[in-house]
């Protein structure tokens, strides 16, 4: 039975009661300032107890504390170090501000559109706010799973569209940086950046590559493996991320000279340090691939000073490791390789995320010129 009692509080102030059954059978009591809001709120709640979608406040947990209760389970299922990181990132400087003292039952579409608002206006990209999202609705699923929320209004919610006008497509060296710096390259270098070019493993999987991984045989990289900013070996990526890349004839006669020089270690590491231990990420930039671009002349001018201070232009690489692995890419469907098999190479989840980055690439390799004459000559 739902009912709205009219209250007098010790204050002398009126308040009104809205009382009524949850899903449970337990009787629930909420009170407002004036019957227009209780009524308001009971008819709400009488039609999610009836669609079982309606969880009480009193019992409702905030986003805040059910958003530990999904990272210890993220910790305890041993996702990657970088990645539970990468959450609490989304809830401390995100979520957390804007909704964690907003208990889950008062996670209504229109109160998520607006968070997702506020971050896309506080200038927030649009990939960011789809990732944060994306950790939001699992907060809201390990709760549902826990029995504390009933309905993900995450899921209901389309807070986030892709604007045509900011697709902004990768950055990539051009056929003449890639020789330039393929040039520019030391003998002990070129075995790293020739690989990088050529098969386009992430820098991860690059570093976490092992020489049981590479068949000189065979003429094939298998990707198994890789390893995160701690230096922890894990998984790839993905399910699509455990593949086989063909090795070219150049990249093939270099890898089987490398691995006579190359350093030994414990761990049978591609490319470790001196001392055979694995490579950071910024070690292999600072040492390697941001002077060679420089010397290579792939570079753009930034302001900077002399030794005696005086302001100069001064010359910064113009690419991270991650461009290389797009210019492989570039590399492939210039040479005519299907959409299907680029997404296989790539270790790409979908065909979706290949033509979401290399769309342009695809189209551009038509020879639309020859098209344009057919169209010509049966005209003229």
């Amino acid at each position: 039975m739902a009912t709205v009692r009219k209250r007098t509080l010790p204050s002398g102030k009126i308040a009104w009661l809205a009382g009524y059954t949850d899903g449970g059978g337990a009787r629930r009591f909420k009170q407002f300032a004036t019957r227009k809001e209780a009524d308001a709120y009971l008819l709400q709640a009488r039609s999610q107890v009836a669609q079982g979608t309606h969880t009480p406040d009193s019992v409702s947990p905030t986003v805040a504390e059910a958003a530990e209760l999904w990272l210890r389970r993220c910790e305890r299922d041993k996702l990657e170090r970088t990645t539970v990181l990468q959450y609490r990132g989304h809830l401390q400087h995100h979520i957390g501000p804007r909704l964690g003292a907003v208990k889950l039952s008062r996670l209504t579409v229109p109160l998520i559109n607006e968070f997702a608002d506020q971050l896309l206006t506080a200038g927030r990209s649009r990939v960011l706010v789809s990732r944060v999202m994306v950790s939001l609705s699992s907060i809201v699923t390990e709760a549902q799973r826990r029995g504390l929320v009933t309905a993900n209004n995450v899921r209901s919610a389309k807070p986030v569209r892709r604007s045509s006008r900011e697709d902004v497509r990768p950055e990539m060296p051009s056929r003449e940086e890639l020789k330039a710096i393929i040039d520019a390259t030391p003998e002990r270098s070129r075995p790293l950046i020739l690989t990088a070019i050529f098969t386009g493993l992430r820098g991860s999987e690059l570093r976490g590559l092992l020489w049981e991984d590479v068949d000189l045989k065979r003429g094939v990289l298998h990707v198994r493996r890789r390893v995160d900013r701690f230096n922890s070996f894990g998984p790839p990526k993905s399910k699509a991320g455990t593949r086989d890349i063909p090795l070219s004839p150049t990249l093939l006669t270099t890898l089987k000279a490398w691995k006579l020089a190359c350093p030994n270690g414990p761990l049978g590491l591609v490319f470790p340090t001196t001392t055979g231990t694995v490579q950071g990420h910024a070690n292999i930039l600072h040492r390697i691939f941001w002077p060679l671009q420089i010397e290579a002349g792939v570079s753009v001018l930034i302001d900077g000073k002399d030794k005696e201070g005086n302001p100069i232009k001064v010359p910064e690489a113009k690419y991270g490791m991650h461009a290389l692995r797009h210019a492989a890419a570039a590399l492939w469907i210039g040479q005519g390789l299907s959409p299907k098999r680029i997404q296989t190479l790539m270790g790409h989840a979908s065909i979706a995320q290949t033509f979401d980055q290399y769309g342009y690439l695809f189209e551009a390799r038509d020879d639309e010129a020859a098209l344009m004459a057919g169209v010509e000559q049966g005209l003229l």
